[in-house]
Formats: C-alpha cells, sequence, structure tokens
C-alpha cells in the first residue's frame, strides 16, 4: 500500500509537482505543503517536533 502525502497546513493530498517538501528547521522531519498554502504564507506545525512556521 503506497503512503498518502498530504500538505501540514490544509491536508490536501500532494500529487505531481503541486507542492513542496523541506526539512523542519527545528527537528529536521520532512514537511510537505501544497503551493497554494506556502504561496499565501498559511501556518503550519511540525507534526513531530511542534515548530510553527509560516
Amino acid at each position: 500500500m503506497m503512503d498518502i502525502t498530504r500538505c501540514v497546513s490544509c491536508g490536501a493530498v500532494l500529487v505531481g509537482a503541486n507542492y513542496v517538501a523541506f526539512p523542519c528547521p527545528e527537528c529536521g522531519e520532512m514537511i510537505y505543503r501544497c503551493k497554494k498554502c506556502r504561496r499565501l504564507s498559511n501556518p503550519y506545525v511540525c507534526e513531530s517536533c511542534g515548530f510553527e512556521g509560516p
């Protein structure tokens, strides 16, 4: 079974090239965000350490 990657801000299913992935500045865990949430600077919270960022 394939893991489904979702935007940490809005929960949208991420497929193709419609998202960005980057390590959490605090703990290094990968964070996935859709391009819309990143463009709008929607807040996000790292699921591993609780780091909050725009």
